[in-house]
């Protein structure tokens, strides 16, 4: 099947470009460099022993996106491209609101234009906001806190009354956790661009001694230690479920959302311990305050996507850990030295 994927370059997206060739299928690869870098897809193609198309394009240029669609007999989508950092959003949120939602809308209607109906969408644990009880289901009340997650819980409803209007459309909404981890080799992994964001790039960038120290945003949550608890799902893992997804759509149409997490918490300090542990490293951190909007333990009910998937997370913290270190200590700069 010819797949095209959006933000192919990126973390999540280079796993599941090297998933998708490895299982088969045709890729058509769009990005335009703006949080990934050209080395990650040299590096697919190295991994896989394998070629596939590329377009250095903003999913914003319709022109660019039907030219792909002309040229190729693409039977679905996997969107991955936008942009995704929490507290970027909240400084600059029209940015985020004009990329994540103008990319979306402009690739759904070159889609259709095309007769092109699947699509796996890249979402996000974020519209779940505060919850009022974990684990968190599909069904549970969604309410985001910050641009970013509006922008996702915002596409949700887009897509959703998309797929109301035609029966021809089958989309799956995937609503990831918190991906850490690297592809075992250790050639392609986690790129932040400038400070990392995210907690494990962070730790890892401490340990190979990029970073001076870790901050641990709170230590008076209601918790094992006090530190906030997240649900940390491998990225290869991640990338399994979107093929599986991608796989259902084939048989049904309409809209299916699905969580893609391991199911149970880890604390920020049981991952430093976790990792120190792999990596022989000391990590440096202080506390400091809670940040706004935080809450204390946030994990995922996977049975749906277990049921209806056939998927589940294999790989657990001792692998997210060891997969990681691998990488940013084979590649202590990321890609940005190439």
């Amino acid at each position: 099947m010819a797949i095209l994927v959006t933000g192919g370059a990126g973390y999540i997206g280079s796993h599941t470009c090297i998933e998708l060739l490895e299982a088969g299928h045709e890729l058509i690869v769009v990005d335009d460099f703006s949080n990934s870098k050209p080395e990650a897809l040299k590096r697919i193609r190295e991994l896989t022993n394998k070629s596939f198309a590329f377009y250095e394009l903003n999913v914003m240029d319709q022109a660019g996106l039907e030219r792909i669609f002309e040229n190729h007999s693409v039977e679905a989508v996997i969107h991955f491209a936008g942009l995704k950092a929490v507290g970027e959003s909240v400084r600059i949120p029209l940015k985020y609101y004009q990329t994540n939602m103008m990319s979306t809308l402009v690739l759904c209607e070159t889609m259709n234009k095309y007769g092109i109906h699947k699509l796996v969408f890249s979402s996000s644990a974020t519209v779940y906001g505060s919850p009022e009880q974990v684990p968190l289901t599909e069904s549970s009340k969604t309410g985001a806190t910050n641009p970013y997650g509006h922008t996702k819980l915002m596409l949700e409803q887009v897509l959703q009354d998309l797929a109301a209007s035609d029966p021809r459309w089958g989309i799956s909404i995937l609503r990831y956790f918190n991906p850490i981890g690297a592809h075992i080799s250790g050639r392609i992994g986690e790129n932040p661009n400038g400070i990392p964001n995210n907690l494990m790039p962070y730790i890892s960038q401490v340990a190979v001694g990029k970073l001076e120290q870790l901050s641990v945003y709170g230590n008076d949550y209601d918790t094992i230690d006090g530190t906030g608890v997240r649900d940390y799902i491998h990225v290869v893992d991640l990338a399994r479920g979107h093929l599986k997804a991608l796989q259902r759509l084939l048989d049904h149409a309409g809209i299916h959302i699905y969580n893609l997490g391991t199911g149970r918490g880890f604390s920020v300090l049981e991952i430093v311990e976790a990792f120190e542990q792999i990596s022989g490293k000391k990590i440096a951190y202080r506390i400091v305050d809670r940040r706004p909007g935080d809450i204390a333990v946030c994990y995922a009910d996977t049975t749906k996507a277990n049921h209806e998937l056939g998927w589940v997370a294999v790989k657990g913290i001792r692998e997210m850990c060891e997969d990681t270190w691998r990488w940013q200590s084979s590649n202590p700069n990321g890609y940005d030295e190439y």
